[in-house]
């Protein structure tokens, strides 16, 4: 079944799911001219929350800035259309996706002449990776495809384009049968996933890549960060080589649609004990103790709706 739902935000207004429709001559069809976000809103006890919305808004706003094209609203305005559309829904929890992208004018590679469209789109999903793999983890592969080289792209910002190199990542893994493919840089060392970021724990010290190795600043690894950190445990973010993957006790992924989950296999070598350890376990359970509103949102991170 495709993803859809009763309604959504597009051009500063909620409207009827069908209607929200583009011209096939839209620039970032041709040219993937788009910038976007994945934002996830959780139930709670005292309804849906938008789980750390401003700070994806923030990185929005930032993506647009390289992309060059304007943003029609300011964080507050994102902020606004999110929850409308949330109610418009009646969603209690969804996975949240607003686009800015440039519609239809003209064809040529500079696109700045074209009108900038944008929307909010509501919608339920699960675990991304499957509800089983937050527990039992994942089996994935040393991807062939390595992430973009500096001054290629703008591997810091979410422009619609760039997911085309994504899109190789996953595709050859699912084809070779694993869950996922993890990239390297092109100096060699571990990046990140097609959409994640990585961790990797070695003798309770926990590591993951720095932004300099071609990886997103993911909310959710913010997240996980201070998770970690306020649990006592060490965190460095230097240089990954791939043996280390290897040699990891743990390994999970964070993103807002994988949340976190651990990584049980790399190259058909366990990871670890072959499941999900315990430093993955009791920062999985921390985070997801915050969204749910089982645990105090100490670090403010979610915006309560009223449906």
């Amino acid at each position: 079944m495709p993803m859809q739902a009763d309604y959504i935000w597009m051009n500063g207004k909620v409207i009827p799911w069908a209607e929200a429709t583009v011209h096939v001559f839209t620039h970032a069809l041709h040219y993937g001219s788009s910038v976007f976000e994945g934002i996830r809103a959780y139930e709670t006890p005292d309804g849906p929350a938008i789980f750390r919305g401003r700070e994806h808004f923030e990185r929005l706003l930032f993506s647009c800035k390289v992309a060059r094209i304007p943003s029609p609203l300011d964080i507050d305005g994102w902020m606004q259309a999110t929850a409308d559309v949330l109610r418009a829904n009646q969603h209690r929890s969804a996975y949240v996706r607003p686009l800015v992208f440039r519609g239809y004018d003209s064809l040529g590679v500079d696109g700045r002449g074209c009108p900038v469209e944008s929307i909010v789109a509501s919608v339920p999903w699960g675990a991304y990776l499957g509800k089983e793999a937050l527990e039992q983890g994942v089996d994935v592969q040393i991807s062939s495809w390595r992430r973009m080289a500096p001054d290629t792209t703008s591997a810091l910002a979410k422009i619609g384009g760039q997911y085309v190199n994504s899109q190789n990542i996953v595709m050859e893994a699912k084809d070779n049968g694993f869950s996922e493919g993890i990239a390297l840089d092109i100096y060699g060392y571990v990046s990140e996933g097609s959409g994640e970021n990585i961790f990797v724990i070695h003798k309770n010290t926990i590591y993951t890549p720095p932004l300099s190795n071609s990886v997103l600043g993911g909310i959710t690894r913010n997240c996980a960060i201070t998770i970690a950190e306020n649990m006592g445990y060490t965190i460095k973010e230097q240089v990954i080589p791939r043996e280390m993957l290897y040699l990891a006790d743990e390994i999970f992924f964070t993103g807002t649609a994988a949340e976190i989950t651990p990584v049980r296999s790399v190259d058909r070598m366990p990871v670890g004990q072959g499941k999900r350890g315990p430093v993955t376990q009791e920062i999985q359970a921390k985070f997801f103790g915050i969204v749910e509103g089982e645990l105090p949102d100490q670090w403010g991170w979610l915006t309560p709706v009223q449906l």
